[in-house]
């Protein structure tokens, strides 16, 4: 997805901190690469850093963005100062030793609907973001057919790369690197990346302070957009 769902946030905390929003490779404005591991979106992110002259910066990820911010925390520990992982986890995938993760058939399920018809399967994956329940109301929808719409989709391509960094990707032997003071942020009701991902990156980090939304889902920044403003202000300040 595009920087674009920052875009509220970004105008939010603009009065109190520079915020860039990058696209990742593939993503949005940016052009598509020839690698889509975790490793390609966190060196992007370091030679883009370094083009605009900042040796170190707060970062935020969110969902794969959440991935890619660790493994840059990991490699370039130089650059982060702090981190916040929004509806993040260290592994996409379930395992026979990792139960917080979707199963393999659910993401092959995902692959085969992507190639099938592309713009549908987008479509409701952007829905899962939110609770059935905030789906019904006004605003939730528009949310939904805005980012689909302004969004800037990848190419099928790309997402089914992006998919299958995600189905066998595994961060958990970096975590006690991330010696940063970190912010953990999950949804009680994400229907993407199960709450208990989110737990384990709040007990497992070394400096973590995890906080948790019962009522939200994988998009808690979209939810509740002020709360999350306060929360980041606060964190970040």
């Amino acid at each position: 997805m595009s920087a674009v769902v920052f875009s509220e946030m970004q105008a939010a905390l603009a009065g109190d901190f520079r915020v860039l929003a990058p696209d990742l490779r593939g993503h949005g404005g940016s052009s598509p690469g020839s690698g889509y591991a975790l490793t390609d979106f966190a060196a992007d992110l370091d030679a883009w850093l370094t083009a605009l002259d900042l040796d170190t910066i707060d970062l935020l990820g969110w969902s794969l963005g959440g991935e890619v911010a660790q493994l840059l925390a990991a490699q370039y520990p130089q650059r982060v100062t702090r981190l916040a992982l929004i509806s993040s986890t260290p592994r996409f995938a379930s395992t026979h030793d990792w139960e917080h993760g979707l199963p393999d058939v659910q993401i092959k399920a995902m692959a085969r609907d992507l190639r099938r018809n592309y713009e549908l399967t987008m479509n409701g994956f952007f829905s899962l973001q939110f609770t059935d329940e905030a789906l019904e109301r006004e605003r939730y929808r528009q949310i939904v057919a805005f980012a689909v719409r302004a969004g800037r989709l990848p190419l099928p391509e790309v997402a089914l790369a992006a998919l299958e960094t995600l189905r066998s990707e595994d961060l958990r032997p970096l975590l006690p690197q991330l010696v940063q003071p970190t912010l953990v942020l999950h949804g009680g009701r994400d229907r993407i990346i199960p709450v208990a991902a989110g737990r384990y990156l709040g007990t497992t980090l070394p400096a973590a302070r995890y906080i948790e939304w019962p009522d939200v889902g994988h998009a808690p920044f979209m939810s509740r957009p002020q709360d999350s403003v306060t929360l980041w202000r606060e964190f970040f300040a």
